[in-house]
């Protein structure tokens, strides 16, 4: 049976209701898709990463792990997402069916406060292990032609070592609902159920 797991991006800043179990997907297409892909009977699991705004890969390693992820999983990354996907996949040598990459992200943008600054650092630098495309039947990108310049970056990096398919889609920005003026996100449901 075909299982979506989709990891949601980096909030910019500390989320003021902590106790809510869907703060970091209100703002995006992750319900519009997970409610999509149980109608058509699609298992799909939306882990919430702890902290998203101070990532730390280890600390989502550990959440990460809880879910069963084998050959015939579809993995779905928004922003760091991505970044985190990747590294984990690298570290594990996991085949999965399939990997899409939405406005992916892999640069520590300057921050005032040195600290978050460096914890960037640690969540996005790494070397891709370019053995991760072996393990995947196939590996597709979101991007957008009015994304941020680090973001065209992040892909061309994703890209340069992983090859795969780019679907660009304009005047989607970062694929925040801000820049996509939607829940929906119809395109990428079509990759999924391909």
């Amino acid at each position: 049976m075909k299982k979506v797991i989709i990891v949601h991006g980096c909030p910019s800043n500390i989320e003021k209701s902590l106790s809510e179990k869907t703060r970091t997907y209100d703002k995006h297409w992750i319900p519009w898709l997970k409610k999509e892909l149980k109608k058509r009977g699609t298992k799909v699991d939306t882990p919430l990463m702890p902290e998203p705004w101070y990532a730390d890969y280890n600390n989502w390693k550990k959440e990460f792990e809880k879910l069963n992820v084998n050959e015939n999983s579809i993995l779905i990354g928004h922003s760091c997402g991505c970044a985190f996907l990747v590294r984990w996949l690298g570290h594990t040598k996991k085949k999965i069916k399939k990997l899409i990459l939405v406005a992916p992200w892999k640069i520590a943008n300057k921050e005032k406060h040195k600290e978050l600054f460096e914890m960037k650092k640690r969540f996005y630098n790494y070397d891709i292990d370019n053995c991760v495309k072996d393990d995947i039947k196939e590996i597709i990108y979101f991007t957008s032609n009015d994304e941020e310049e680090d973001g065209k970056k992040s892909l061309k990096i994703f890209y340069d070592v992983l090859g795969g398919k780019i679907i660009e889609l304009k005047n989607h920005g970062h694929y925040c609902l801000s820049d996509m003026g939607t829940e929906e996100f119809p395109e990428l449901l079509a990759e999924v159920l391909k």
